[in-house]
């Protein structure tokens, strides 16, 4: 019994050294391929204006569009309590105050967390007629929501902000750590389904 114990501690140790060393990784291919939309995960707003870590993936994102990688943007986030307006509308001002053309802006304004941005953001941009995403976000970020879009059938490929609010290794471990859970809560969950 004890040595099925340790073999199974040492799957378990195994397992998430290298969950975490992907994650930690990931997103590091300069290489963007050109896809129909690019997907910009919401994150907090604050009085109508973009949180530093939403400016970072909304940056991100416009920068994709006007480097021709995308004809699309599409931005997702719902409204919080006391907002006077969603995540994805202060994205949508946001990209058209940067010469984005309202007509290339998508917006879904209903979802609260990840796998809700995704499975609304699919339903506007298929009315559309588009296959094909890259998904924008923070780079610990990126590997879990891209997992979750392929859930979906999404074509996708993650594209982490390069302009994260996230610098500082006391910035960044926190929110590594907590991906990193995350993300070895989703897959594990999806082996008993």
């Amino acid at each position: 019994m004890k040595r099925i114990l340790k073999i199974l501690l040492l799957i378990l140790l195994g397992y998430s050294v290298y969950t975490g060393y992907s994650l930690w990784t990931y997103g590091a291919d300069d290489h963007i391929p050109e896809a129909d939309a690019a997907i910009v995960l919401g994150a907090a707003q604050w009085n109508g204006k973009p949180s530093p870590v939403f400016e970072g993936r909304l940056k991100q994102g416009i920068e994709l569009y006007k480097n021709d990688k995308v004809d699309y943007l599409v931005f997702t986030g719902g409204m919080s309590e006391n907002a006077a307006s969603s995540e994805a509308e202060v994205g949508m001002k946001y990209a058209l105050n940067q010469g984005v053309p309202k007509e290339d802006i998508l917006i879904e304004s209903q979802s609260a967390v990840t796998v809700d941005n995704l499975i609304n953001a699919k339903k506007v941009a298929d009315n559309k007629g588009i296959d094909s995403y890259l998904l924008v976000s923070d780079q610990f970020h990126l590997k879990r929501a891209v997992g979750m879009a392929e859930d979906q059938g999404m074509d996708v490929t993650g594209v982490p902000t390069a302009y994260s609010a996230y610098e500082t290794m006391e910035t960044k471990m926190p929110f590594f750590v907590r991906e990193w859970l995350y993300m070895m809560m989703h897959q594990l969950t999806h082996l008993f389904e």
